[in-house]
């Protein structure tokens, strides 16, 4: 147990520390390193489309530490639903579980992002092939108002078989996806799930509501939002839901083996 007069840092469990100054170190490197160095760290570390040539399997992995460098709020609301969810976790299933949960679920969670990006793409990257075959841009016609989202040009006419191959080359390589929020989430599955009946307060609702439900609502809006898609709303939903994914299926997981709670 803590002493109730220590600090919160020396309250906080080593892995659940570390991972707060490595994304803090990392986003004021994103910040920093392009300047002085030339290097975009979020477009070499975050997470591309895996048919983009800027996709490496490590990005699955290190996209999960980055951070919007424009944006304290990013970093700030994730750590620390990390350090308000996760010091619990892993004082209750230790420093190596914990951290073993985070990592599947933040991968997990970048896994279903992919599944989400070749949903999105699947029709328009069909038609361009198809209207490459042809070299022509007419065949184009049936996804013109999904290109004309993401690129400006005249006629489909006017697009040789060259044109079309470099829109979708640019398609491809558009997506990037960065942040913690997909671990995060499935922290806060785990929470609702081993600590169902805590009660939790939902911003500007001063209303005690149990985890369980809190977390409920949370993965309803989620999936509402994602289906929406309204318009510039670059958060990936679906990706948070991914993280929620994996962490039910390795809490299931234990449990089912006996092992949930060591």
């Amino acid at each position: 147990m803590f002493d109730n007069h220590s600090s919160p840092v020396r309250q906080t469990p080593p892995v659940v520390l570390n991972l707060i100054i490595i994304n803090a170190l990392l986003w004021v490197a994103c910040i920093i390193v392009p300047d002085k160095f030339g290097i975009n760290l979020t477009d070499l570390l975050g997470m591309h489309y895996f048919m983009s040539d800027k996709f490496h399997v490590y990005q699955l992995f290190t996209y999960m530490f980055l951070h919007d460098p424009s944006s304290f709020g990013h970093i700030f609301c994730n750590m620390f639903g990390v350090w308000m969810f996760g010091r619990v976790l892993e004082q209750m299933w230790g420093s190596k579980k914990f951290l073993f949960f985070y990592l599947v679920t933040g991968v997990g969670a970048a896994i279903v992002q992919q599944l989400c990006w070749m949903v999105d793409f699947w029709g328009l990257t069909h038609a361009m092939d198809a209207a490459i075959a042809v070299d022509s841009g007419e065949a184009l016609a049936d996804v013109e108002a999904a290109l004309r989202r993401y690129f400006r040009f005249g006629s489909l006419a006017s697009l040789s078989a060259v044109d079309i191959a470099d829109m979708k080359h640019l398609l491809l390589g558009l997506p990037t996806t960065i942040g913690a929020s997909g671990a995060l989430f499935g922290i806060l599955l785990a929470f609702g799930w081993l600590f169902p009946d805590v009660k939790m307060f939902l911003m500007f609702v001063p209303i005690p509501i149990p985890a369980r439900i809190f977390v409920g609502l949370y993965a309803v809006a989620e999936l509402f939002l994602g289906v929406a898609g309204f318009s510039g709303d670059s958060v990936a939903h679906f990706a948070h839901l991914g993280g929620m994914l994996f962490g039910f299926l390795l809490i299931w997981y234990w449990r089912k083996r006996g092992k949930l709670y060591n």
